[in-house]
């Protein structure tokens, strides 16, 4: 008898009106033939939008009243998860997916390690992905002032720019490539008033092994000199133009911008994001213990990271994540005759000693 396939789960975040209540009731009220469950997470002894999703759906809405996902909510979430499994299979709701709405003010990382730790649920269930919605209008000031916005970004398998309509195009760009610069390897899309087909934010699969590994091309542009040059022992291409390093789609003015006060040069977020490369092979056990130390040491400031390994004695690629300190690796499938076999990992973290993990890569490679 073949298993029944895993429930999605999407975790949709962004920090306090951001706009994630209004993609939400858009997502409820569409007619797109998903029956979807949703776990609300609100501050106060009453959700603010429950009265308003429960009278214009259908859809079971199961709430959490009692403070921040981010720190007392696990063991209620894991609690709520099994419940709606238990009434699922009892016939007695007919949901195909759950969606998990956070506080504005929650980070991420505790919501998707809840899918790695207990067993129950992780069986169950299937992480699909992180959905952030980013407000363009306050995005710049929200990003500089609150550790948890910038959680949410560093977190992200997509990023929902909105009320972009209210700011001008210097400001948008502005904001996407500081975006970038936290997560390359999120799809930053603009959004007006929660209008996003449903199919681009549910099954992306973004904590799936196999899924391809997104680093936007511009990333990579977008990084210092400096950034280039430690990065060239690692087989990076950076934009062909080594005096712009800014992407090639952007042309407004690097050194001030008086609309609005507002550039990344003047922002020094925690979050950001690396990529190690390289063409040759890494000695297994040596990137073991390596990964394994750094998790030990690094593992509460390292939010997300994703890579396709080239493995010495292999011909197939290795596909690893983890978020924190948990991890899990895979074999996927082999290097095809005209690839080049090569190993691209992009960590996303806060305050990370990028210099030194990058060495520490490099002296597991085989020689």
């Amino acid at each position: 008898m073949q298993a029944e396939p895993q429930v999605p789960v999407t975790v949709l975040t962004g920090f306090l009106g951001a706009g994630k209540t209004t993609l939400l009731n858009r997502i409820l009220k569409e007619q797109h033939g998903h029956r979807i469950a949703v776990i609300e997470n609100e501050f106060g002894p009453e959700g603010i939008d429950n009265e308003i999703l429960v009278e214009e759906t259908r859809e079971q809405i199961v709430e959490m009243n009692n403070g921040c996902i981010c720190c007392t909510v696990r063991g209620d979430l894991v609690r709520i998860l099994d419940e709606l499994k238990t009434k699922r299979e009892a016939k007695q709701l007919n949901f195909d997916r759950v969606i998990i709405e956070t506080t504005g003010m929650a980070n991420p990382g505790p919501v998707t390690q809840t899918f790695f730790m207990d067993e129950g649920i992780s069986s169950y269930y299937l992480l699909d992905a992180v959905i952030t919605v980013v407000d363009a209008k306050h995005g710049h000031d929200t990003l500089d002032a609150q550790p948890e916005a910038q959680n949410q970004v560093g977190f992200a398998d997509r990023i929902l720019m909105s009320k972009t309509d209210l700011v001008d195009g210097a400001q948008v760009e502005s904001l996407r490539e500081r975006l970038l610069r936290m997560n390359p390897r999120a799809p930053i899309k603009s959004v007006h008033m929660g209008e996003v087909p449903v199919k681009e934010i549910l099954d992306i699969r973004g904590f799936n092994l196999n899924a391809i590994l997104e680093i936007d091309p511009d990333f990579l542009a977008t990084e210092h000199p400096d950034a280039k040059q430690a990065q060239a022992g690692h087989g990076h291409h950076a934009h062909q133009d080594s005096d712009h390093v800014h992407g090639p789609d952007c042309d407004h003015d690097h050194d001030h911008d008086p609309g609005h006060g507002h550039h990344h040069h003047h922002h020094d977020d925690a979050i950001k994001a690396f990529v190690f490369q390289s063409g040759r092979p890494f000695d297994p056990a040596k990137l073991e213990d390596y990964v394994g130390a750094l998790t030990q040491v690094y593992g509460q400031d390292m939010l997300r990271y994703k890579g396709v390994l080239f493995m010495d004695g292999s011909n197939r690629r290795m596909i690893f994540q983890g978020v924190h300190m948990l991890m899990g690796a895979d074999v996927g499938r082999p290097w095809g005759k005209d690839e080049k076999p090569s190993s691209k990992i992009v960590f996303i973290g806060r305050n990370l000693p990028k210099d030194a993990i990058l060495k520490g890569l490099e002296a597991c490679l085989a020689r």
